[in-house]
């Protein structure tokens, strides 16, 4: 086990290798559409690429939801054929967020050994995410436009 500090710096040294090893400006929160973003997520246990919307208006959380639901097909097919959606996540603080997903799971942030294979995972599906969003980004974008 880590004291706290100990972990801190390894999650420091962690996201400063995977901006070495992949030097690039990803989209995470400079979508254009409030509360909806991209993340990296790391623990001991798996690593997660994912779409979040967090808006706290439901009515427009079921939208963007439904947008990228009616895209499912496309998404699975020619982006990330693992992809996991779910219409209802909730966070620890029971808040709920929709959520688009990829889990790589038997690595772990604080096994140096797997951190390559983990920027990988993050590197690839990201990119694959992102490509999706940008060839979509206005269909999704567009509350106007129904699913």
């Amino acid at each position: 086990m880590f004291s706290k500090e100990e972990a801190q710096q390894i999650k420091k040294e962690f996201w400063t290798a995977f901006a070495e090893a992949y030097p690039r400006k990803w989209l995470l929160y400079d979508t254009k559409i409030k509360d909806f973003s991209f993340k990296f997520y790391i623990d001991n246990k798996k690593a997660q690429v994912l779409i979040d919307i967090e808006s706290r208006d439901d009515e427009k959380r079921k939208i963007y939801y439904e947008k990228i639901e009616s895209l499912k097909t496309i998404l699975l097919e020619e982006f990330i054929p693992e992809a996991i959606f779910e219409r209802n996540f909730y966070l620890e603080t029971g808040h709920c967020n929709s959520r688009i997903w990829v889990e790589k799971t038997g690595i772990s942030l604080y096994n140096r050994a797997t951190w390559e294979e983990i920027f990988d995972f993050f590197h690839e599906n990201m990119d694959a995410f992102e490509r999706f969003f940008y060839e979509y980004q206005d269909y999704i974008s567009d509350l106007e436009i129904n699913t």
